[in-house]
């Protein structure tokens, strides 16, 4: 791996979640499972991953006796986002040239 990618972000659902969630304040999980065009248990595997970085946090409540998920970015995921980002853009600079 390239210095400064974080492998944890590099995958590609992983690393489209963590850009969306750079936009917003809060994100509901439905939407981000509708966005990454991803099932329930494939998006929850990754947030499970994230989590335990400290890369997002989830927010669980009920809404109109229904239970409901938020994904949040951390402070934590939201630097080590741009780092990655950073080190991609690095990465395609290099080879420019």
């Amino acid at each position: 791996m390239v210095e400064g990618l974080d492998p944890l972000i590099h995958p590609p659902h992983r690393l489209q979640l963590m850009a969306l969630l750079g936009e917003v304040t809060d994100m509901e999980f439905s939407v981000a499972r509708e966005l990454l065009g991803v099932s329930d248990s494939v998006l929850s595997k990754h947030l499970a991953q994230l989590a335990a970085a400290d890369y997002v946090a989830l927010r669980k409540a009920t809404v109109e006796g229904r239970q409901r998920t938020w994904i949040v970015l951390t402070s934590k995921g939201r630097s080590a986002f741009r780092g990655h980002v950073a080190a991609l853009q690095a990465l395609v600079g290099a080879a420019r040239g």
